[in-house]
């Protein structure tokens, strides 16, 4: 099982368009693809970066493959950016699970 932290910083003035479309859309379609979500988060001092965490079943490059591709997410994504983008900046690492410790999984 693979894991991925990903890291997107808003483009000014559009975090709460960028968290609306993840709870209107984004994080529902994940789930269709194959991509749990484990947790989101704001950095404490930096209110326009969002972190989260993403459990993949099979291969996360499919999954971003189908999910890129799924008419719903392009649909959402052009509604979203009529007045521009809403991700200035999106940083992923892909992770694999040590043994220090047991993973604890968000329901």
């Amino acid at each position: 099982m693979t894991y991925e932290l990903r890291t997107y910083t808003a483009a000014p003035g559009k975090m709460d368009a960028l968290m609306e479309r993840f709870r209107e859309s984004t994080i529902d379609l994940f789930t269709e693809h194959s991509m749990t979500s484990l947790g989101y988060w704001t950095p404490v001092g930096t209110p326009d970066v969002l972190i989260y965490l993403l459990r993949h079943e099979g291969d996360p490059k499919e999954n971003w493959k189908a999910f890129g591709a799924d008419r719903r997410w392009i649909d959402a994504k052009s509604a979203s950016e009529t007045d521009g983008v809403l991700a200035a900046k999106i940083e992923s690492v892909l992770l694999e699970a040590t043994d220090l410790h047991p993973i604890v999984e968000a329901n």
